[in-house]
């Protein structure tokens, strides 16, 4: 008799017994089905690894699309189709038949015109056993259906890392009260959901940035992250260092820092399509590698088609106290003047239309007595921008 199974698991590795007969499955999917006819000792499930979209969410402004996964089985593949279908728990209309290359891998490349709203492109793997694997990728299409996620369906994130005292440097008196102040007011005035952590090791950071960089971002969410603190520039390497609070005082190797290098690969590597670097650190301005900045003039439009502009666009900001210099830490209670002049821009909610840029924000840093630098790395693209939307 045919034994038909369908079960849904998020990402666990799943043992499956059947009398005397046992079936070991171990895949990242968000769907399996599992149909047995014969007994079989052990399979495993097809694996899809998507190209584009690269995100589970995503958006696009235009209806046409490019499509890119592969497949590949340890067992030989049966069957691997593409389909579309308007929400998740029904079937697409139809299911598209791709020819696999080889009987144990199958490249999929087309262009799907999708409908106006929400989508979800899906891929579906059958090996010989009988295991079926899909997956899907989420893509909002059409400016109406952006308006609607705008609104509905986004996020702002901010991480501020804070460090005031040292183990093998002196301490300072304001980076963990300027990074409360920042906090409060992302929090209360923006909406920004907040995380500070106070006097971070260096572990502590890497470990705190792979925890954002495990999470499931959306097309039109938003990642803050903030530094304050010591920071060093090496001539000899001709790179600039975060200063954790575990950092020694004599390493000329810097393997107890936090280099700009490290920083900028590992930012750029979050799978969050919007983020803005803060970084009120001496030697800050190093960041950028040719201590580069720029400015981006836009012309008046609609607030909401302007913040839909912007949000379709991939964002990696930056903006710095200093460039290679050293910064002042300011007097105790008083916040650092660059917090001072931040926290100024942010409490001006942007403005009557109350859409604060980080490019407006850079402007209002520009007569610090240390001139701030600001500009772009990794994967920005031009005409992007990162938005403090006042609530």
């Amino acid at each position: 008799m045919k034994k038909k199974h369908t079960i849904t698991l998020a990402f666990v590795l799943l043992v499956i017994t059947f009398n005397t007969h046992a079936q070991t499955v171990s895949d990242r999917t968000n769907t399996m089905e599992l149909t047995f006819s014969t007994p079989v000792t052990t399979t495993t499930l097809p694996k899809i690894t998507w190209v584009l979209p690269g995100l589970e969410f995503t958006s696009s402004k235009e209806n046409r699309i490019s499509v890119k996964a592969n497949v590949e089985s340890t067992v030989p593949l049966k069957k691997v189709s593409i389909g579309v279908l308007r929400s998740l728990g029904k079937k697409p209309a139809t299911y598209r038949d791709i020819e696999p290359e080889s009987d144990r891998h199958a490249q999929i490349d087309k262009s799907i015109y999708l409908p106006n709203g929400q989508n979800y492109i899906v891929v579906r793997a059958e090996n010989e056993d009988g295991g079926v694997v899909t997956d899907y990728r989420s893509v909002i299409v059409g400016m109406d259906a952006l308006k609607d996620a705008l609104t509905m369906d986004r996020k702002d994130y901010a991480i501020l890392f804070a460090t005031d005292q040292y183990d093998n440097w002196n301490d300072l008196v304001n980076p963990i009260y300027d990074a409360k102040a920042i906090a409060r007011e992302l929090e209360q005035r923006y909406g920004f959901e907040v995380k500070i952590v106070e006097n971070p090791d260096q572990d502590k950071v890497m470990i705190v940035l792979r925890e954002y960089a495990l999470l499931k971002y959306k097309p039109q969410d938003q990642l803050f992250i903030f530094f304050a603190g010591h920071g060093q520039y090496d001539d000899v390497a001709g790179e600039g260092f975060i200063v954790a609070r575990n950092s020694r005082a004599n390493d000329p190797s810097k393997n107890s820092y936090i280099s700009h290098n490290r920083l900028r690969g590992n930012i750029n590597n979050i799978p969050c399509d919007h983020i803005a670097l803060v970084m009120d650190v001496c030697f800050g301005g190093t960041f950028d590698p040719i201590l580069a900045s720029s400015r981006s003039i836009y012309d008046e439009i609609d607030n909401t088609e302007y913040i839909i502009k912007k949000l379709s666009t991939k964002t990696r900001k930056f903006l710095t106290s200093g460039s290679k210099e050293y910064v002042s830490d300011g007097v105790l209670g008083n916040h650092s003047p660059f917090a001072v002049r931040f926290l100024e821009a942010l409490k001006s909610n942007g403005g009557e239309d109350r859409l604060l840029t980080f490019s407006e924000l850079n402007l209002s840093m520009q007569k610090l007595l240390t001139t701030p630098r600001y500009g772009s790395f990794g994967d920005d693209e031009a005409g992007s921008e990162f938005l403090f939307i006042a609530k």
